[in-house]
């Protein structure tokens, strides 16, 4: 029977209509978060930054002072990730000065400037410079808000004179070193910054060799340094009045490594706590940006937009000891390092599995024998569950090993093993998508939970991120966020096509579309995946995967209204979002709009995107994949049609979920800076999974030997994919 000739756009605006209400799903919780600001509370501030201070420097012997206030006060790991990719002591206080990462562009990683008299040399030219970098930094936003708001800022050392400094480059009070402090000099001002470089001047005075490298600084130099650091904490924490809050901060590297530093906060509203703040969620890692929020709020002064870290907060009990607590600390800023170290070799690994797979892939199914294309099967599905096995390894604290890259690769090999292993030995190890639907499903249940619990197995995995780059504390980082979405495609793909095989087209379509809402809502919601660029390129991606279960053609008009629909869903969520007292990246790229910045930010993630294929990893991942998916699995090879086509056949839900994929991975990569990098890992699961589908379409009697001539395919032509 005939449909209506209107049937098609009718459904496609139910499918559409479906997807718009997952935004009263993400955004009830948002605005029932959003609340008034605090009333404010008057308080007084002492800041002291120690540039390149490390949590492995802090004993309860070698640093009393230190110990003390780590015991008494909140502490965390600090990332001061700044513009490039080592934070000097400069750019640091101007990052503290601006409540965003600001630099010293023009000039070396030294020591501050000395003030002449209450001025900072140069410090126009500075502020000038970070109002055009790509974060357009407002330095001497601090020293503004608090001479609005009728108070004075005091500095103790160049360094701190730079961070208290208002846009004119000006302190009310400032001496050049804590042995000058005068009798009311703590208490003089309700802002005041003191400067201790010993441990960053041993750095300097060790100098560089004849290769322009750091020389090394002897251990017994650098415990000297931190030992005369803390006698000088000391002897300012004497002079402090009643109800200060003191905060300490690592505020810098001391050498061409990154590291996470030194965090402590002391004083009302501080006990033996974990710090935490709402841009990292994670008990024990703050920011340095942060540390701007922290003073604004505790003065009682209004956050100007333009700072945008969150203040520290007390979160999670610490350890009773200090030196236990040091260490747990401290293993933040060793996993980090790991990390560095091993995520160029892992790349390089996860580059030859895969091109080696497609290359015997091609391989396996121009040959006629079964056994080869069951081994090629088994690596198949193997090569798939390599990424979510790299999440799981983060179960097992391998950075800390005294050979982390054994422990590491041991883990992944065993968690591989074991994931193929659920895939295929089974009684569904014979369906054609059932083991793919295991491989995606859990690596899409793994990633879910792990946003929802504070996304530690991304923190450090090898495909997750790290706090010493500091883009993403929590939610879904881009490249665990293509691996999810596609992990979730896949899995409701095989859900969609078994509806379809037993005649129940329509819970297949709606299967598809509950799939999508969901999709919107963990990726989209604050309290999960927090994400902006994902839920752009899931719209347009589970819609066309909708319309073409329900078999309806995908025209360019409804793709169109599909984009508009998106774009309504994506704005409002953003509006929403940024209604709430902590909002994310989300809601504040609704307050770039508003403020005229949102051009810039486009720009600025554009060029990034750009900037990824000069990735050769990653660009060769995606080249390699569409190379095969074209080559290998649609096009013929010697006597078979092609093997992906005959697999559409027997699935034919696999087409649709392969094009799902496609779409949302090719919308991923254009709205979101880490570009290539998100079709690459999206294929990392999807090809290697269409592969082993593809020879388990084959069948038995279809991989021993060829059939006759008169039995093959009068054409042989590849259909698109």
């Amino acid at each position: 029977m005939a449909q209506p000739r209107n049937a098609g756009r009718s459904h496609t605006k139910g499918v559409i209509a479906a997807l718009f209400a997952a935004v009263a799903l993400v955004l009830l919780p948002a605005m029932a978060s959003a609340a008034p600001a605090s009333a404010p509370v008057s308080g007084h501030v002492v800041v002291i930054g120690v540039p390149g201070l490390l949590w492995s420097d802090i004993h309860d012997t070698a640093t009393p002072n230190l110990a003390r206030l780590a015991a008494q006060g909140s502490s965390a790991a600090l990332s001061i990730k700044t513009v490039g990719p080592h934070t000097c002591p400069i750019d640091g206080w101007l990052t503290i000065s601006a409540g965003q990462r600001s630099q010293l562009r023009n000039g070396s990683c030294g020591l501050a400037p000395a003030p002449d008299g209450n001025a900072v040399p140069g410090f126009a030219a500075m502020r000038d410079d970070n109002a055009h970098n790509k974060y357009k930094s407002d330095v001497g936003l601090l020293g503004d808000a608090v001479h609005h708001a009728g108070g004075c800022t005091m500095a103790i050392g160049p360094g701190a004179a730079l961070g208290a400094a208002d846009s004119a480059g000006r302190v009310d009070g400032y001496v050049p070193s804590t042995e000058q402090i005068p009798a009311d000099g703590l208490s003089r001002c309700p802002l005041t910054m003191i400067d201790i470089d010993d441990v960053f001047h041993a750095f300097i005075d060790a100098g560089v060799d004849v290769n322009g490298h750091q020389v090394p600084v002897t251990v017994k130099k650098r415990a000297a340094a931190v030992k005369s650091a803390d006698t000088q904490i000391g002897q300012a924490l004497t002079g402090l009045p009643p109800n200060t809050t003191v905060l300490i901060a690592g505020l810098s590297d001391a050498n061409v490594s990154a590291h996470l530093r030194v965090a402590i906060a002391s004083g009302p509203g501080y006990s033996a706590h974990y710090l935490t703040a709402d841009s990292t969620r994670t008990g024990g890692l703050v920011t340095l940006t942060d540390a701007t929020a922290t003073i604004l709020h505790t003065l009682g002064l209004k956050q100007p937009s333009d700072a945008v870290g969150s203040r520290w907060r007390a979160d999670g009990a610490q350890p009773a000891s200090v030196t236990t607590l040091a260490k747990r600390l401290n293993d933040h800023d060793v996993a980090a390092q790991s990390y560095s170290r091993l995520n160029v070799p892992f790349y390089l690994v996860l580059v030859i599995v895969q091109v080696a797979l497609y290359a015997f892939g091609t391989f396996a199914l121009s040959r006629k024998r079964g056994r080869i294309l069951t081994v090629t099967r088994v690596a198949a599905v193997a090569g798939a569950a390599l990424p979510v096995a790299s999440f799981l390894a983060n179960l097992v604290p391998w950075w800390s090993a005294d050979h982390p890259a054994v422990i590491l690769v041991a883990a992944i090999v065993v968690l591989v093993g074991v994931i193929t292993a659920a895939a295929l030995a089974g009684p569904w190890r014979r369906s054609i998508i059932v083991p793919g639907a295991i491989v995606g499903g859990l690596t899409a249940l793994v990633l879910t939970l792990d946003a929802l619990t504070g996304s530690h197995l991304q923190t450090c995995s090898m495909l997750g991120y790290t706090p010493l780059v500091a883009g993403r504390f929590y939610g879904f980082g881009n490249i665990p966020w293509a691996v999810w979405v596609t992990g979730l495609i896949i899995t409701t793909g095989a859900v969609a096509g078994w509806f379809q095989s037993s005649g129940r087209g329509r819970l297949a379509t709606a299967t598809v579309i509950g799939a999508g809402i969901l999709a919107l809502v963990i990726d989209g919601a604050p309290f999960a995946g927090a994400d902006f660029g994902g839920i752009i390129a899931i719209f347009p991606g589970f819609a066309v995967f909708a319309l073409m279960i329900a078999g309806r053609r995908v025209r360019l008009s409804r793709l169109l209204l599909v984009l508009a629909a998106g774009v309504v869903v994506v704005l409002g969520m953003s509006f929403l979002d940024s209604l709430r007292a902590d909002p994310t990246h989300i809601g504040e790229f609704w307050k770039s709009l508003t403020n005229g910045d949102g051009g810039t930010i486009i720009f600025r993630k554009f060029r990034g995107m750009i900037g990824t294929f000069h990735n050769w990893e990653l660009s060769l991942i995606a080249i390699a994949a569409v190379v095969f998916l074209i080559f290998a699995l649609l096009r013929p090879l010697t006597w078979r049609a092609a093997v992906l086509h005959t697999a559409y056949e027997r699935a034919p839900a696999l087409r649709p979920t392969l094009i799902a994929v496609l779409v949302t991975g090719g919308v991923g990569m254009l709205v979101n800076d880490s570009g290539v990098a998100i079709p690459a890992l999206a294929f990392t699961l999807a090809i290697p999974l269409a592969l082993a589908a593809s020879i388990q379409a084959l069948g038995p009697e279809e991989t021993s030997e060829p059939p006759s001539p008169s039995e093959r395919p009068e054409s042989a032509s590849a259909p698109k994919a």
